[in-house]
């Protein structure tokens, strides 16, 4: 008899545990819809971005509203006092050393073009710091944004260490599907050989980049350092020169051992 009724029990978790992570995701796709452009979110908004009932979209903003996540106001919700904390512990960690960012600004200063950090998160990338060219025509990417996995040269240094399966997945969110794993390998492969990656219009044209490996303690790939910029000013014996210099850099980072690059052991 108590056999028989476990299975019972274990079913009801497991059913709590679905509805749990399930209310959890819904949440957090209704503080995604914030954004720089949309900083306002009204029930009705909610409802037509998620396809949610409206009974749930109430429930799921009242709930964000208590835990001060979310603020309502006479136009509708904006981010609540709740993700400034987060917002704050998140920076303290991922924040660049004062001795990164220093050398961040001299090699583009010196360069000319964008110096960029980017890290791995599943199929993508998140750009994490950012010195912008000091020169009129120049590539901008805002730090959090992300950007696929399946080309450009920080992408050839950062899946240095994939496993199959991951490259399998990237591939498969490329416009070329599947079969894109072949010519991704190749790539990864030659910038693992050379020591840096070289991009041309792979992404977008006329946008080419050098990228090089940071390396943690372990000596595995844990962000990419990379210039980037307008095409026309990336001939070879540019690329050449990007390659050096951000070689030169990243041994400064890489010889003072870390797990992370923006880890406090800086």
């Amino acid at each position: 008899m108590t056999s028989a009724t476990r299975p019972s029990r274990a079913s009801g978790d497991d059913a709590s545990e679905g509805s749990g992570v399930r209310s959890v995701q819904r949440a957090l796709d209704i503080l995604s819809l914030l954004t720089e452009d949309r900083p306002l979110i009204a029930v009705r908004d909610i409802v037509a971005a998620t396809g949610l009932a409206k009974t749930t979209v109430i429930r799921l903003v009242q709930t964000l509203e208590q835990s001060g996540l979310l603020w309502a106001t006479n136009s509708g919700y904006m981010a609540g006092p709740g993700l400034w904390r987060w917002a704050h512990l998140a920076r303290r960690g991922w924040e660049l050393p004062p001795e990164t960012q220093r050398l961040m600004r001299e090699l583009a200063a010196r360069e000319r073009e964008t110096v960029n950090v980017y890290v791995a998160r599943d199929i993508v990338r998140v750009c994490i710091a950012q010195q912008e060219s000091p020169q009129a025509l120049r590539h901008v990417v805002q730090v959090g944004d992300e950007l696929p996995l399946w080309a450009g040269a920080s992408a050839k240094v950062l899946l240095r260490d994939a496993s199959a399966g991951l490259l399998e997945r990237v591939a498969r969110s490329s416009p070329y599907g599947a079969e894109h794993v072949h010519l991704m390998q190749e790539r990864i492969a030659e910038a693992t050989h050379q020591g840096y990656a070289v991009s041309h219009g792979e992404r977008d044209a006329g946008l080419s980049a050098v990228a090089v490996p940071i390396l943690g303690r372990s000596g595995t790939v844990v962000a990419a350092l990379t210039l980037s910029g307008p095409t026309v000013r990336f001939s070879d014996d540019r690329v050449a020169a990007f390659a050096e210099a951000l070689l030169a850099a990243a041994a400064q980072m890489n010889e003072r051992g870390f797990d992370h690059p923006l880890g406090s052991s800086y």
